[in-house]
């Protein structure tokens, strides 16, 4: 592939909900600019974006895809991303490393959760933006009706381009409102002007007056000119535009049928015309041992810098970081810093990615899109420099996951292969994670959502060939007492030779210090018990807290009082006084009024303002307290509450379907507190075959 200079290069992300069209005007640009020889349709799972096996099987966008379009002698770097919210993490990625966004937005379907979600993650890095509207082939898709919901949340910066004309109900055209011109489509190719039909022309004024005022506020020049009724130029109000695009004060709204071909072109033109070059973008970095900081911006005259925005580990692939570059040239045989890593390598070839196929190139300038293969220990969010000027540009940022489940693997022999496989899954997917949670003796899998959890194990099975099960997490509960006890415990074994002879007499009672298993004191007077013998003991007590006598949770909160006891000059051991010990535990735990306590949770709910009495009724339903509300940005609140957290197993789909996709939420730990009494009956019963015998 040719090199592109940095002025000859847009990186341009698609965002928008699940099911808008991005991946049908992804691939529709692909065939315009000559990449394919046929339109792919996600239906029969032959796009370029979707190779995925999991997403031809499922018909649904899980990674991001990069698609470098060649059109008007630019380098389009197309990053089409997953629209669906459990996958948001690829959004963020994409969004990270690009320097525009087009926000597609589904005729049919009309403003949506995600073109919301897709227009804050442009505010966060941003973005400038337009927006194109699919579907208009659909006979009563209402294009004003989506403009207006736009110009509802966005206001006046909302700035359609075209107008849709329809003849019979069908899609045949469109209204350039620059040019104040109407053209019919005879073929993907080819259109012909004809006159402005008379019943847009109410709309059209409208549009084109809001239109030719944001041109007008770029300089006072227009403005008077304005003002004193000139008209403006077509290349006058490009010019403008494309600075107020690249400002954010104009958001530009395009349409069309990319299935059909319709709008497209002039999407890529108008691409080219009014999104800015990487080199108009800032990108700053810090010098590591100096703390300096390191403007980059893009610019391919200073040193070599770059991050890698995307980590691909397929095994039939191979691994591929896809880097951005921030400064610089980056060629073959270069030898980077890993300034994340601490540790020097050497590229071999450069490539970059379209779809699931590496083209090499002979390099990189700054601003462009790549990949290296197998770049040694390299992750997703390091920085690359040259040794001399180590620029670190920080991590990628992206959504914590909340939603859990527990795994198992049902062939013992592949517990480590299963291991690996999601450990390479987890150098794909930022927003996954495997935790080991050895106190209650299960790992988890955490994402942000349930769906996004299945596919991992979908793609566990079709890339490592080994299968988990997925079952609810196990709630960490904990056991402590309420009460004293004091007990009197003696193991004595007699089977000819030396016996076992251990005596202990001991209390219970709560050490008021919930985050210790046990707090453990020897009172003895008289050396009852040697003081050879104390270590034994708080063995046998150290064992005791792993799995308590209730209903086999750890134990904590326990303060243990050795002050008497005997021993036998020839028969006790260690072994014995453990095991005497671990006998005082179970009795004195039984008698000191024990009780089962449960994790409360700290949570944050952010729902738009009509779905707070919903989401907060549900809370209440699962035993949540409701602390306080708080408004944020316009039109949402902050609900805080806390939650038992078995109560919420399964929340990030209840509030999905409760707010329409639209409430997130977050959690920490805060404290354990008793578990009501059904509750504890409930665990009790259902884990009594867990509680372990002490030898006796």
């Amino acid at each position: 592939m040719e090199v592109y200079r940095t002025d000859r290069l847009r990186n341009v992300v698609l965002l928008g909900h699940g099911g808008a069209g991005k991946t049908s005007l992804a691939e529709g640009m692909a065939y315009l600019s000559g990449i394919t020889s046929r339109l792919g349709r996600v239906e029969d799972g032959n796009t370029i974006s979707d190779f995925d096996k999991q997403e031809i099987k499922r018909k649904i966008s899980i990674n991001t895809s990069v698609i470098p379009i060649i059109w008007d002698k630019t380098k389009i770097n197309i990053l089409d991303t997953p629209g669906y919210f459990d996958f948001i993490g690829e959004a963020e990625e994409a969004a990270s490393a690009a320097d525009a966004a087009i926000i597609v937005v589904s005729g049919k379907a009309g403003v949506q959760v995600g073109t919301q979600k897709a227009w804050d993650l442009c505010e966060k890095y941003h973005l400038p933006r337009m927006i194109f509207v699919t579907d208009m082939d659909i006979d009563d898709v209402s294009y004003r009706d989506v403009v207006l919901k736009l110009q509802e949340l966005y206001g006046k910066k909302i700035a359609p381009l075209h107008m849709p004309i329809r003849e019979n109900r069908k899609f045949i055209g469109y209204v350039n409102i620059v040019k104040n011109k109407a053209r019919r489509y005879i073929n993907q190719n080819e259109k012909e002007e004809i006159p402005v039909p008379d019943y847009v022309k109410d709309h059209l004024d409208e549009y084109r007056t809001t239109l030719l005022e944001s041109v007008a506020e770029t300089s006072d020049e227009f403005m008077d000119r304005y003002f004193n009724g000139e008209e403006f130029s077509p290349a006058e109000i490009g010019a403008a535009l494309a600075a107020n695009v690249e400002s954010g004060d104009m958001v530009p709204v395009c349409m069309g049928s990319p299935i059909n071909l319709q709008g497209v072109k002039i999407l890529l033109d108008d691409i080219v015309t009014y999104f800015p070059d990487p080199s108009k973008r800032k990108r700053s970095g810090l010098e590591r041992g100096t703390n300096n900081t390191f403007d980059a911006n893009y610019n391919f005259a200073l040193s070599k810098t770059a991050t890698v925005w995307k980590t691909i580990a397929d095994p039939f692939l191979g691994k591929y970081s896809l880097i951005k570059v921030c400064s610089g040239v980056i060629k073959p045989q270069d030898t980077l810093y890993n300034v994340t890593r601490d540790s020097e390598e050497k590229i071999g070839k450069l490539y970059v990615m379209c779809g699931s196929k590496p083209i090499e190139v002979s390099e990189l300038h700054a601003g462009d899109i790549g990949a290296i293969a197998k770049l040694g220990d390299a992750q997703t969010g390091d920085s690359f420099a040259t040794k001399d000027h180590p620029v670190d540009y920080g991590p990628v940022a992206v959504s914590r996951p909340y939603t859990a489940k527990r795994y198992k693997v049902p062939n013992k022999a592949e517990v480590d292969k299963a291991a690996q496989g999601l450990s390479r899954l987890a150098l794909e997917d930022l927003t996954m994670k495997v935790v080991n949670d050895s106190a209650n003796h299960q790992t988890l899998i955490y994402g942000i959502g349930d769906q996004q959890i299945d596919i991992i194990a979908d793609k566990l099975k079709d890339r490592y060939k080994v299968e988990i099960e997925l079952s609810e997490p196990k709630v960490p509960f904990r056991e402590t007492i309420r009460k004293t006890s004091d007990v009197d415990s003696k193991y004595k074994k007699q089977s000819g030779g030396h016996g076992q002879y251990g005596h202990v007499k001991m209390k219970f009672e709560p050490s008021g210090d919930l985050d210790t298993p046990y707090v453990f004191e020897e009172q003895v007077v008289g050396g009852s018990v040697p003081k050879n013998y104390f270590p034994a003991v708080e063995k046998g007590l150290a064992e005791s807290v792993e799995s308590g006598p209730l209903a086999a949770y750890p134990v904590v909160g326990v303060k243990a009082i050795l002050y008497d006891g005997s021993y036998h000059p020839v028969d006790s051991s260690e072994m014995a006084f453990k095991t005497a010990t671990r006998m005082a535990f179970k009795d004195g735990f039984m008698k000191a009024d024990p009780v089962l306590l449960e994790p409360i949770l700290d949570m944050k709910v952010t729902v738009p303002d009509a779905y707070t009495g919903d989401v907060m009724g549900d809370l209440n339903k699962r035993r949540g307290r409701v602390l306080g509300m708080t408004p944020t940005k316009e039109g949402l609140t902050v609900i805080e509450a806390e939650v038992p957290q078995l109560e919420i197993y399964g929340y990030s789909n209840t509030l999905r379907s409760m707010t329409a996709g639209a409430g997130e939420f977050e959690y920490t730990f805060a404290r354990y507190e008793q578990a009501p009494a059904d509750v504890q009956k409930k665990q009790i019963e259902a884990r009594a075959s867990k509680v372990k015998d002490v030898e006796e």
